[in-house]
């Protein structure tokens, strides 16, 4: 039996400086602010698509980092089918619904660090830089971003694809990600991702 897995069994074979965070979009919205915060969370989620679909074509790991719901026994895939079968969620789950190379990883409580296999996850794959995005922005970003920032880990936390209940309390949850956590807020637009591993170039045939 080798000493070190490089590769958790087989399950994680991406390596990539950077990898993208979707935190708490599959969500069924069951909470007294379910219509302030789904004015913000539709068109977030139309940039977050945009953002996600960039980053798979330059190899860019996806992991969705999800609440757990207080459902210690559930799996991802139980969770993503409540919230896309009831609630107000339903239009954001089906646009941001994981696909098959995404990973996932749940979480209970706020940041996607705390009891989770998140940052062993982030290891194997040889991350630097995270993407944070998601729901809330005052709350489980923020959160996320901390728990990232204490580990050294470069941040990105795109101001078009984080939402909260309101624009004033996100614009002042990514002031302070800004100014303590040295995070990029920039649009998801003008954040660079670029390929780290070449592709193999198909040869011609010979005449």
């Amino acid at each position: 039996m080798p000493e070190k897995n490089i590769d958790l069994h087989g399950s994680a074979p991406d390596k990539h400086k950077v990898a993208l965070l979707l935190i708490d979009v599959i969500n069924d919205f069951d909470f007294p602010e379910t219509h302030q915060l789904l004015k913000y969370a539709r068109p977030m989620a139309r940039n977050l698509l945009r953002l996600k679909r960039r980053a798979q074509k330059a190899g860019v790991p996806v992991v969705y980092v999800n609440d757990n719901f207080g459902r210690w026994k559930s799996d991802f895939r139980h969770t993503v089918e409540h919230c896309a079968g009831q609630g107000q969620g339903r239009e954001l789950v089906k646009l941001l619904r994981p696909e098959e190379n995404d990973y996932f990883v749940l979480k209970p409580k706020h940041s996607g660090f705390f009891s989770t296999t998140l940052e062993t996850l982030l290891r194997y794959l040889k991350t630097q830089t995270l993407i944070l995005t998601g729901i809330a922005g005052n709350f489980c970003v923020l959160f996320t971003a901390n728990d990232a920032y204490i580990r050294d880990f470069n941040l990105f936390v795109p101001s078009d694809c984080t939402v909260s209940n309101t624009k004033k309390e996100n614009d002042s949850a990514l002031a302070l990600m800004r100014k303590f956590l040295k995070a990029d807020t920039r649009v998801s637009s003008r954040i660079a991702l670029r390929v780290t591993q070449k592709k193999s170039r198909k040869r011609r045939p010979r005449r």
